[in-house]
């Protein structure tokens, strides 16, 4: 667990609960989830004595649930965010069963980018003055935004331009929690180039005749993998768009202060709700780019095979004359032309030739014998 006060551009790091709200700013209070579960009793007094407000029962089950899609819920003292993160795994680890995507044989198929793709939730619980978030064990998003954060302290006490805006210390639970969400979002960055590098390296196979493709099986399941992400993308679509919807609902005097923080929150959120937009687009890109490669692939075997064939129809069709002219000769009659003439059988090889050299021209000429590869 990890507890840091936040008050204006301060940022105070502890590893217990506080018992105290700071003058001015707030507490983020973040834990892994197996941590919140155990000290689920101390967590509840803690937000009672800072909030004069518990979590519901309903809400304790969705941040220990490992499983729940990303969403939004509301209550009338708190909003809870859980967000389905995408990121990567160690190499040394193995792929966890509750992550959404599929898994064989305590595998996942498909390319390497994909079996280190960990999905798992991220919830958050966001009062006035506190933000609770619950984190799965290791989480990678936590540790880098706090380390983050501590960093932009350091900042501002050295008088640099960029401790204010987006890279300064945020000012309320509802900014750090966008922050975080945008963070795990930017994530993907990442996973985006190897997964593209990865199917270009797949697609540069389908496409090259010389090389015989037989990676169906990791291809059809890196396509399964790609449906699982549009669907995890659409739920954190979805949840964003629940919480921007919610910020109309506030009641924030338009001349006060809070205005700003407000008019700041929504414009957050509507830069988290692009850059899910933009990792929406670029899987349902990927989906199309695989299904365009698998086309294209047979469609290019299709030319090869009808090219063979052409050819093979055109130099059966420049034998069958010298079949029948070796058909008619071979007859058990007595009596034929040429049957007992010396120069008979050059006469014959030479009519053959004539024959089969002047049905090559003309499907040469045709383009019945071309090569149609390059």
């Amino acid at each position: 667990m990890r507890v840091f006060s936040i008050s204006g551009a301060q940022v105070q790091a502890g590893s217990s609960l506080p018992a105290l709200l700071p003058d001015h700013g707030f507490i983020w209070i973040a834990c892994s989830r197996e941590v919140f579960q155990t000290e689920l009793n101390a967590v509840q007094k803690t937000l009672e004595k800072l909030t004069g407000r518990t979590l519901v029962d309903l809400h304790v089950s969705d941040l220990l649930n490992a499983q729940l899609p990303s969403r939004f819920d509301y209550s009338s003292h708190y909003d809870l965010m859980v967000f389905r993160r995408l990121a990567q795994r160690p190499d040394n680890t193995a792929p966890k069963k509750d992550n959404g995507l599929p898994l064989k044989g305590g595998k996942r198929p498909g390319p390497p980018v994909l079996q280190r793709i960990d999905t798992s939730p991220v919830g958050f619980a966001v009062f006035d003055r506190v933000l609770l978030s619950v984190h799965p064990d290791d989480c990678a998003e936590r540790e880098a935004y706090a380390s983050r954060l501590l960093a932009s302290t350091q900042v501002h006490e050295a008088n640099d331009p960029r401790s204010t805006g987006a890279r300064g210390v945020p000012q309320n639970p509802a900014d750090m929690m966008l922050r975080i969400v945008s963070h795990m979002v930017d994530g993907y960055l990442d996973l985006r180039r190897e997964l593209s590098r990865q199917l270009d390296h797949w697609q540069a196979e389908l496409i090259n005749p010389r090389t015989r493709f037989n990676r169906w099986d990791a291809l059809l399941q890196a396509r399964l993998a790609l449906h699982q992400l549009e669907a995890l993308c659409e739920d954190q679509r979805t949840a964003v768009q629940s919480w921007t919807e919610s910020l109309d609902a506030w009641g924030v005097d338009p001349t006060s202060m809070a205005a700003s923080e407000h008019e700041l929150l929504k414009i957050r959120s509507r830069d988290v709700l692009e850059h899910i937009e933009r990792v929406v687009q670029h899987v349902r890109r990927l989906e199309h780019n695989i299904e365009t490669a698998v086309q294209m692939h047979f469609n290019a075997q299709g030319s090869r095979t009808n090219d063979i064939m052409r050819t093979l129809t055109a130099l059966t069709a420049i034998f069958l004359p010298l079949n029948l002219i070796a058909a008619v000769f071979g007859m058990n009659f007595e009596f034929m032309p040429w049957l007992h003439t010396a120069s008979a059988f050059w006469w014959t090889l030479g009519g053959m030739g004539a024959v089969a050299t002047t049905l090559g021209l003309v499907f040469w000429r045709k383009r019945y014998l071309a090569r149609t590869g390059d």
